[in-house]
């Protein structure tokens, strides 16, 4: 991808777990969160990517930002989504975020209605608290590692990590900012309205098409 605007994307080799609705019943969505971790503040921008572990039956070996399942979503607001975001990170990554309110909202992904498996997720920027470094459990996710948007869409170009569609186009939103504050600045004054992709497929192939793109109302 290398930080280029790609407006489908094939998927004929979809992430592990990821199959195709068959039923002709959409499923809904389980509501989930994460958070996309920073650093570098005033200077530079770094995120940091944890690998699920290849074992897992669902995108087992895929690198992403550390998050999970919401318990509650009865609330109104995002509440619940920004508790989840606040636990999973901890989880998975060992970093302690004292305050959900604090957390800036980025971006929200709802998973085409054409695929099996559905969430509805929330993710969340904050700012690597001072003196943390991040511990995976080596359980359920395997390795981490701190890159810049950048970098992580040439690694994935590269073969050496493994992304999916919504991370990469996060990721590649976050290329034009050159640090972390400046990110967290423009996120902060913006307008974050849920993301629903389409599979498209024929001819032997599937394609993901967003909002707006030729093929999406059809």
């Amino acid at each position: 991808m290398s930080g280029e605007y790609i407006p489908a994307v094939d998927i004929d080799s979809p992430p592990p777990g990821e199959t195709l609705n068959e039923t002709g019943e959409v499923v809904t969505p389980r509501q989930a969160a994460g958070v996309i971790l920073l650093r570098g503040g005033a200077d530079a921008l770094e995120i940091l990517l944890v690998k699920r572990t290849p074992k897992a039956r669902f995108m087992g070996g895929v690198w992403v930002f550390p998050g999970g399942a919401v318990d509650a979503t009865e609330a109104e607001n995002d509440a619940p989504h920004r508790v989840a975001a606040v636990r999973e990170l901890r989880e998975e990554a060992g970093i302690a975020v004292e305050d959900p309110a604090a957390l800036a909202l980025f971006s929200r992904w709802i998973t085409p209605e054409e695929v099996s498996i559905r969430f509805d997720t929330r993710f969340f920027l904050a700012p690597a608290p001072p003196g943390q470094d991040p511990a995976i459990d080596g359980d359920e996710v395997v390795d981490h590692g701190w890159f810049s948007p950048q970098a992580a869409l040439d690694a994935h170009q590269r073969e050496e990590i493994l992304l999916v569609f919504p991370t990469i186009k996060d990721l590649e939103k976050m290329t034009p900012h050159a640090s972390a504050d400046a990110l967290l600045e423009a996120t902060r004054s913006g307008v974050v309205a849920p993301t629903l992709p389409k599979v498209i497929t024929g001819e032997g192939r599937a394609r993901v098409v967003l909002p707006g793109e030729p093929g999406y109302d059809d």
